[in-house]
């Protein structure tokens, strides 16, 4: 069979909207690799414009592609828009514009996937348009792909992952050190693996869109970051830590993703996404995760579990994802189709976070007299919430009760420790973080 290109076969014609870390490493990568790409494809890539802000500040790039004029590109020849600019405004009404026309898109957009995915979606479906976004979720680890294809004949019925880089390596070096939360999110900064405003990656935000984005294809349902719980990672302290060494565990910012019962009607499903840090056993396999790494763990029937693991951030990465997303895209232009679309079919709800369970462990700063552990006892008898284990630290001023709980609903914990704040034994509630992966 003969490995040569129809003669004269038409380039495929690619818009990158935005040129910074990873647009511009994806220049790189198309003009390197020209010649595999186009033997891979069926057809050249051809870069017939690029939409930066600056056009002074890309002097390797050829001054004829630049323009800051996105919306012309949009409106072109282009037969794919390849978007790295990130943001929701104005960047959803251009990929409307562009799916719409029936200009194929490749994003790496997570927070407007995880806001508007529905509304690309359909206008991608309108057209006939291919809207693909491997990079928006775990960098160069494939993921989307995989849920959206691969598994598409399985039940999956837990997605459960490490999918912020800067965060894990915070935890890790608070982990491996002992240093307080504020200094390892200083050691991140200075390492670039931290942004000046970190907010996004430590108060969970960045995670929740990636939720998002991964329960609404694992679970055929239209997800958004509103329907994802969150918190963030700087309430936790290296007595934290302290703590899950003792329990046999370590403390990860997880994204999990569940099918589970409706609590308005048990016998149907409904969907739970939410982001916090939770103390994991040493023994799951996302507690080797170190260092700026991502991983995703698949729980699915037939499949069993699986588990997805490599870089999740950064300018090479990010750009291997978006270039696999462009060789599909452009394969399907060369062939004259589409790839699958994604269903909503299920549309099952979502289980609000309050009703959902989890197992906990409290740390509670106590007088150290007769009845304590009694009255504390009882206000969580008092909600319904079962204790495992107990233990008491120190003496006098110093006495410290740390418990954990078997599965308890989120409200009714909640309603325990608010109790226990009002309580004449209780001088403060230290800590209450959520335990995964252990036996209810």
């Amino acid at each position: 069979m003969s490995n040569t290109l129809p003669r004269g076969a038409a380039p495929i014609r690619v818009a990158l909207l935005g040129c910074g870390t990873v647009g511009t490493e994806v220049v790189r990568l198309i003009e390197e690799q020209s010649k595999d790409l186009t033997a891979r494809i069926g057809a050249p890539l051809e870069i017939v414009g690029i939409a930066v802000r600056r056009p002074d500040k890309h002097p390797d790039i050829k001054a004829s592609l630049l323009t800051t004029d996105a919306q012309s590109l949009v409106d072109g020849d282009a037969d794919i828009v390849v978007e790295v600019i990130g943001g929701i405004d104005p960047v959803k009404g251009l990929l409307v514009d562009a799916l719409r026309s029936g200009k194929s898109v490749v994003s790496a957009n997570k927070a407007l996937l995880a806001e508007e995915g529905g509304l690309l979606h359909a206008a991608a479906a309108e057209s006939g348009a291919d809207l693909y976004y491997e990079a928006a979720v775990a960098g160069a680890i494939p993921i989307l792909r995989p849920l959206r294809e691969s598994m598409v004949g399985d039940r999956i019925t837990r997605v459960l992952g490490i999918v912020n880089g800067t965060t894990n390596y915070i935890l890790s070096r608070m982990d491996e050190t002992g240093s307080s939360f504020s200094e390892a999110l200083a050691e991140a900064t200075d390492l670039g693996y931290a942004e000046a405003d970190p907010t996004a990656d430590v108060d969970g935000f960045d995670a929740a869109a990636k939720a998002a984005i991964l329960a609404a294809l694992a679970f055929h349902t239209p997800v958004t970051t509103d329907d994802v719980y969150r918190e963030g990672i700087s309430a936790v302290t290296s007595g934290d830590f302290a703590s899950a060494r003792d329990m046999g565990c370590t403390i990860k910012l997880l994204s999990i993703c569940e099918r589970v019962s409706d609590p308005d009607n048990p016998s149907e499903d409904a969907v739970s996404a939410r982001v916090y840090p939770a103390m994991i056993p040493r023994t799951h396999p996302l507690a080797s995760v170190g260092d700026a790494f991502n991983a995703v763990f698949v729980e699915a029937e037939a499949a069993g579990p699986l588990m997805f693991y490599g870089k999740g951030a950064g300018g090479d990465p990010t750009a291997s994802a978006v270039l696999g997303d462009l060789v599909a895209v452009a394969r399907n232009k060369v062939a004259t189709t589409t790839g699958g679309g994604v269903s909503t079919y299920a549309a099952l709800p979502i289980r609000p976070m309050g009703k959902t369970p989890t197992r906990y462990h409290v740390s509670l700063d106590v007088s150290d007299k007769a009845g304590v552990l009694a009255a504390v006892a009882t206000e969580f008898a008092r909600n319904d919430v079962s204790i495992s284990t107990v233990r008491q630290e120190g003496r006098g001023d110093e006495a410290t009760l740390v418990l954990v709980t078997h599965t308890a609903a989120d409200e009714a914990l909640a309603a325990t420790v608010e109790q226990l704040h009002a309580s004449e034994y209780v001088r403060a509630v230290v800590s209450v973080m959520r335990v995964e992966g252990k036996d209810s």
